[in-house]
């Protein structure tokens, strides 16, 4: 592993870190509802409504937004959405109907690489706590994590016939555990035990015994991201024994947790790795070397420093990458990043790529869980989303093209290329949810 630079100057100051030089972005309209309607930001609105059906865009507007938002207030389900990495499976706690105060929870797995895609529920005899985790396998059985004072249960849930099946795996005598990002070898799961001098790493699933401790590493860690398809090399942010700043480190699984840096960007600075793309290198990391907290990207073993792009400040959002395009080999810059953007108004989607320096915002579909998703090799991205009217669906939505800005006004040089500004000042477009089997997408509604 290689110790990665921030750009401009290696291993110094916050100050020697050099941005790159894009527009300061502007705050981005209110995401649109994925049935077509959505509120623009005021100077759009108004332009549209001299073109005519003023009073219904207004109508339209206000109830976008009261939907958006209360949409936005509702809780996400316990354990959040988690997906295989080859994206064929996932697996969520769901809840019964019922009060909120007495909602019966159950695991549910949904297959997504099908012709259309459908969920199985997992219930037993009894229900979940809401603090349970679940991560799917590859071949379609879900593993479950239920904490029972100070004990932490594994067993693996299956469908039989009408009802579930549970494979007891064994106990960890542990308070607090937490359970890692499914391997990409899709047979093992791994789950970290962090105290305050060391962590461990179990293999929780896919071992010969049970629960089986394979790694102890001395500090604090915390996050989980795989560098390798194997299932060998896991990245964590660790904080030393004692205090300091937070690095990401290397582990490597295959030699009894061997640790080596990964992130080195400042020596005072906090690095944490958020996403790795084994196929191309590319890394998507958050740091405050640049002065505060910025995204950042690089690549793994590279000699390139660590780079800040400008067009992923957005004012008063959070932006948080979670999927990657894979199988773009050793084209780490063309690889299309998936964001959770999260506001005000609730939470929508950004596409970025490092070569083309803007970001693209778009609606979520209706019942999104924030942070789901993951790429097809050709550049489409896969929203799978629950509500009233779908009870398991996947958005498609078609990586964009990228247009080059004008170097006179720093806005793209056309309104027909697909594009936008790095600044993204115009609304979210439409994410519309279809079935899988039709084709997707293309291009995104402008309002100019």
């Amino acid at each position: 592993m290689t110790a990665c630079a921030i750009e401009g100057g290696s291993a110094g100051a916050a100050a020697t870190a050099d941005p790159e030089a894009e527009p300061e972005p502007e705050e981005p309209g209110e995401p649109a509802r994925a049935d077509g309607s959505g509120l623009l930001p005021a100077s759009t609105a108004a332009g549209q409504a001299d073109e005519g059906n003023g009073e219904t865009e207004e109508a339209e507007a206000s109830s976008t937004v009261t939907d958006a938002r209360s949409h936005a207030d509702a809780p996400p389900p316990p354990g959040g959405f988690t997906l295989t990495a080859d994206g064929a499976y996932a697996a969520r706690l769901t809840a019964a109907p019922g009060p909120p105060g007495e909602r019966a929870w159950y695991p549910e797995r949904w297959t997504l690489d099908g012709p259309e895609p459908y969920a199985v529920p997992l219930p037993l005899d009894q229900p979940e706590e809401p603090d349970s985790e679940v991560s799917p396998l590859a071949d379609g059985r879900v593993l479950i994590r239920r904490r029972v004072a100070d004990r932490q249960m594994f067993s693996l849930l299956y469908p039989t016939g009408p009802g579930t099946g549970e494979l007891l795996l064994g106990a960890v005598g542990c308070a607090e555990m937490t359970l890692l990002p499914p391997s990409p070898d899709g047979r093992c799961v791994y789950a970290q035990a962090a105290g305050a001098d060391h962590t461990s790493l179990w293999l929780v699933a896919g071992g010969a015994f049970g629960p089986e401790e394979v790694a102890r590493i001395p500090g604090h860690c915390s996050g989980g991201v795989w560098l390798d398809r194997a299932g060998r090399m896991l990245a964590l942010d660790r904080q030393e024994p004692g205090g300091g700043p937070v690095k990401a480190v290397a582990v490597d699984l295959g030699r009894q947790g061997e640790v080596t840096p990964l992130l080195q960007i400042a020596p005072g600075s906090d690095d944490r790795l958020l996403l790795a793309d084994p196929d191309s290198g590319l890394l998507l990391l958050r740091s405050d070397a640049p002065g505060h907290d910025r995204l950042g990207w690089g690549v793994l073993g590279s000699c390139l420093p660590v780079r800040f792009p400008e067009c992923l400040r957005l004012p008063d959002v959070a932006v948080t990458p979670f999927a990657v395009q894979p199988g773009q080999m050793l084209m780490p810059e063309s690889c299309a990043v998936a964001l959770r953007i999260d506001g005000a108004p609730g939470s929508w989607v950004g596409v970025w790529r490092p070569a083309g320096r803007q970001l693209h915002q778009f609606a979520a579909p209706l019942g999104w869980v924030p942070g789901a998703g993951y790429w097809s090799r050709d550049g489409v991205l896969r929203l799978p989303y629950a509500n009233g009217a779908t009870p398991c669906g996947v958005a498609l939505l078609e990586a964009p093209e990228d247009v080059e800005p004008s170097a006179v006004t720093g806005r793209t040089g056309g309104g027909e290329g697909g594009g936008e500004p790095s600044a993204a000042d115009a609304a979210p477009a439409v994410c519309k949810p279809v079935p899988l089997g039709q084709a997707p997408l293309h291009g995104a509604a402008r309002p100019d």
